[in-house]
């Protein structure tokens, strides 16, 4: 079984490219570029450079020995909220900036649900003197608003989207409108894994550096490359495809998808496509996706802001249709108190979409000997009004 994308763009069944005639030159353009770009060593040069000294990668393994001993076995952490931006989402957007360039390109678009793939593309449009346009629901521009000041200060314009839900997929129907009106100048950085092809796979290479440095870390720490599971949280699915990508074919690893409940799977107030979603078309591609009976598609929800978007990424359809990966749903509460347990234990406050894979500690067993390796994909700063609220702080 192959767990990579194939020459035509599909992960099993899903994945390809439904776009707009319109969009087809530039599409097709980065499909037979993108490869041969990312192996000139010009390219993994300049890469490989900004991710150390400007990222500040490799981001340290931890172990966490509080929470080890709480939940009785070996959890590490992979600690992506100490990059530069607060998360994962920089590892892709440098990445993307220098194809860009390479492309010819001079003005950047971008959507952002929780704001953090937003912050990452204004950084990096700053650092390169660029155009940069971030589309952003306007339910997420209220409860995210410090990623929204962080934005503008680096120089990016926020466009809201006042239509249907007012949040992620909105945000990425404008900016895919945005690019159909400026197909020449124009290049979208799409955050997640998620898009015509080559796009989830391009992201899923820049992010893969996350299972490549937990490799070599792993090896230092325990002796061995692969850990037993490796855990991240998932939406559209970027952490997660650079979290799993070096252990797809590694039989041995479980892998292990965390999926937003919401108020619960049943309740329709949820974003856990894997249990709700079936086959259909999102923002070019075809993939699992939370849909009505006549294919209209159903809000999703989540007190995540980055996690409530109705469908998964194709290469996470096809872990999830092939069995290779276990998906769990977990609900709002369950979130959020795993969010506490750990700023309480580890002195880290994470990002709430990062509390998801964490809070299935309390419900699925490891063994003692176990290394289980969670990606921390960010930081709490962008939630504490969310935490605040809740908890009552």
């Amino acid at each position: 079984m192959n767990y990579n994308v194939d020459e035509k763009g599909y992960y099993g069944e899903f994945g390809g490219a439904f776009i707009p005639e319109m969009l087809y030159p530039n599409v097709e353009n980065l499909r037979q570029q993108y490869l041969k770009i990312m192996a000139e060593p010009s390219f993994k040069k300049e890469f490989d450079q900004l991710l150390k000294d400007y990222v500040g990668r490799p981001s340290p393994l931890y172990f966490a020995k509080r929470l080890s001993e709480k939940y009785n076995t070996k959890v590490y952490l992979k600690r992506e909220d100490l990059n530069h931006t607060g998360a994962h989402k920089v590892n892709n957007t440098i990445g993307q900036i220098l194809m860009a360039k390479r492309l010819g390109k001079s003005r950047i678009i971008a959507e952002t649900g929780a704001g953090q793939h937003g912050v990452a593309t204004a950084t990096v449009c700053a650092l390169m003197g660029m155009e940069c346009i971030v589309y952003m629901g306007e339910i997420d521009i209220a409860r995210q608003a410090p990623n929204v000041a962080r934005m503008k200060m680096l120089g990016a314009k926020v466009r809201p989207a006042k239509s249907g839900s007012r949040t992620l997929k909105d945000a990425t129907n404008e900016a895919i409108r945005d690019w159909i009106n400026n197909p020449v100048d124009t290049h979208y950085i799409i955050g997640s894994a998620i898009g015509p092809h080559p796009y989830p796979d391009m992201v899923t290479r820049f992010q893969s550096i996350i299972s490549e440095e937990i490799k070599w870390q792993l090896k230092e720490k325990e002796g061995r490359e692969n850990p037993d599971y490796v855990v991240a949280c998932i939406g559209g699915g970027s952490n997660a495809a650079g979290t799993f990508y070096h252990f797809l074919h590694e039989k041995e690893v479980g892998i292990i998808a965390v999926e937003a409940a919401g108020l619960g799977v049943d309740s329709g107030e949820s974003a856990a496509t894997s249990v709700l979603g079936k086959m259909g078309i999102i923002h070019g591609c075809k993939t699992l996706l939370m849909q009505t009976t006549d294919g209209q598609i159903t809000e999703p929800y989540s007190i995540s802001a980055g996690l409530d978007y109705p469908g998964v990424g194709p290469m996470h359809a096809h872990l999830y249709k092939t069995g290779r990966a276990e998906f769990i749903a977990v609900t709002d509460d369950e979130a959020m108190q795993a969010g506490m347990v750990l700023s309480k234990l580890e002195g880290i406050i994470p990002a709430i979409e990062s509390s998801h894979a964490f809070a299935i500690l309390e419900t699925r067993k490891f063994q003692p000997e176990d290394v289980v390796v969670f990606n921390l994909s960010g930081r709490g700063d962008k939630d504490l009004d969310t935490y605040i609220k809740y908890f009552k702080l």
